[in-house]
């Protein structure tokens, strides 16, 4: 376990937020994610920081179950991170979460995935539905054949090569 899970955490939340705007880099990733939420009846603002949430709680899943530091975090293979997106289930995306956070955003969208996670039926199969969008966008992170992410520190090396805001 880690000696900070707070900082971890902080450390998964960036990822999540990073995520979205260094795929958007190909304007055509965002038009298809956009109208896969509609698709799903998934408002597009709330679809999207659900996405970023997801990404954070399978990274963090990833680090608890890996044991690792926050230090050892950037080590992480993006292709687990996306693997632990689809693979595991919705509590255990939930389990070892700080006791309170320190973004009010971060403690809001967890409040919500964990409210459509136990809810079930239609919400749960949204959480599905965004499951597999986060997976496709860390792939398309790790396999980018310009500039591959192979791992987190990676992809945070290169959310702030854009200028995006840490």
């Amino acid at each position: 376990m880690t000696s900070d899970p707070d900082t971890l955490w902080r450390r998964c939340a960036h990822l999540g937020r990073v995520l979205l705007p260094l795929v958007d880099q190909e304007p055509v990733r965002q038009a298809d994610r956009h109208e896969n939420l509609r698709t799903w009846g998934i408002d597009t603002a709330v679809g999207e920081r659900l996405i970023e949430v997801f990404a954070a709680l399978a990274a963090h899943a990833v680090a608890i179950d890996a044991s690792v530091s926050t230090a050892q975090f950037d080590a992480l293979p993006v292709r687990t991170v996306a693997e632990a997106a689809t693979g595991k289930r919705d509590f255990e995306l939930l389990a070892g979460l700080p006791d309170s956070f320190a973004d009010v955003r971060d403690e809001q969208a967890v409040q919500l995935f964990r409210l459509s996670a136990y809810e079930g039926g239609q919400a749960s199969r949204r959480l599905f539905q965004l499951s597999r969008e986060v997976r496709h966008s860390l792939i398309v992170l790790a396999e980018h054949p310009l500039f591959p992410c192979r791992t987190c520190g990676d992809v945070l090396s290169r959310a702030t090569e854009a200028g995006l805001p840490q």
